[in-house]
């Protein structure tokens, strides 16, 4: 019997929210080492490949249901994704693909490490490659420091550069409101600003919390969470961060909404709250986008999202 041939498939790319991001200093590599609690969460972008077109050719075709933005092709990251795994399996074949965009940019929810995952395993699976995650994490590990969880997705302690994740169980019952403000972070000045600040002794380091109690705590009430951001005291410094003001009114509102959680994710500019009801949560989601914000309800996925083929 002939094995049959298929020609598109699909797959979801969903965002993250950091519970917790403790930052050490920068090593020798020019990168941070983290401790962090990744958690993904239904928003999601959706990316859709389909074999056509010359022979190595990839026509990239972006929805952008967010604010549009010209990403050039040396830092998208999909175009990187494709590109390495063609130099990885000699997969050849033209493609299209159709980015549907609905994760903010610059806001720390990892949409583009996200796009970048989910095209290597769609890839993986459209090709026949059928390679195992562990061979896909070193390829996603060369395309940047979140990519690597986002290959499995769900709730996750992750270590090092990012490149070393432990999945853990996910938060049950609760819902998250995402409130992104309207300016972007970058990341790379985000971890110089840290940086500056902690050698002028302007702030200094949260005493770490080890990883056994980090984890225990999932399995707390969210009113009882001990997690904390080592971005949030360098931006909420008013002398060195010029979204200080934002910030810290942004946060004010959450804390005060009823939220049993609050926190911000990776380096911003995305702050979130979580609620122990759906009511509570989409009062609070209408009222932070009165104030002019992009507030999204949302809630905790258990897993990544499969590719499907057609």
């Amino acid at each position: 019997m002939k094995k049959k041939s298929f020609g598109i498939c699909t797959i979801e790319a969903p965002c993250k929210i950091n519970l917790h991001l403790s930052v050490g200093k920068k090593r020798g590599d020019g990168f941070h080492s983290i401790e962090s609690i990744f958690a993904t969460l239904a928003l999601s972008d959706t990316l859709r490949f389909e074999v056509g077109g010359q022979e190595g050719e990839i026509r990239l075709f972006t929805n952008w249901e967010t604010s549009a933005e010209e990403i050039p092709d040396d830092k998208n990251l999909v175009l990187r994704a494709v590109s390495i795994f063609r130099e990885q399996t000699g997969f050849k074949k033209g493609l299209i693909v159709r980015l549907d965009k609905r994760i903010p940019l610059g806001a720390g929810l990892g949409g583009g490490s996200s796009d970048a995952a989910a095209a290597l395993l769609a890839l993986n699976l459209l090709s026949g490659a059928a390679f195992p995650i562990s061979r896909l994490a070193a390829m996603a590990a060369a395309l940047g420091s979140d990519v690597p969880f986002f290959l499995t997705g769900g709730t996750a302690f992750v270590s090092g550069r990012g490149e070393k994740v432990e999945s853990v169980k996910s938060p049950e019952g609760l819902w998250v409101v995402l409130v992104k403000p309207p300016f972007a972070s970058d990341t790379a000045s985000a971890y110089r600003l840290l940086d500056r600040l902690r050698d002028q002794g302007i702030i200094e380091e949260n005493r770490a919390i080890s990883s056994e109690t980090l984890l225990h705590a999932m399995s707390e009430n969210s009113e009882k969470w001990p997690f904390y951001n080592d971005f949030l005291p360098a931006f909420q410094c008013r002398e060195h961060s010029e979204f200080a003001a934002n910030y810290i009114g942004i946060l004010d509102s959450l804390h005060n909404s009823g939220a049993s959680f609050v926190g911000i994710s990776g380096s911003g500019s995305c702050c979130f709250c979580i609620f122990c009801t759906k009511i509570k949560a989409e009062k609070a989601a209408e009222r932070f986008q009165e104030e002019g914000n992009t507030a999204i309800l949302t809630f905790f996925l258990a897993h990544r999202a499969n590719p499907v083929l057609e």
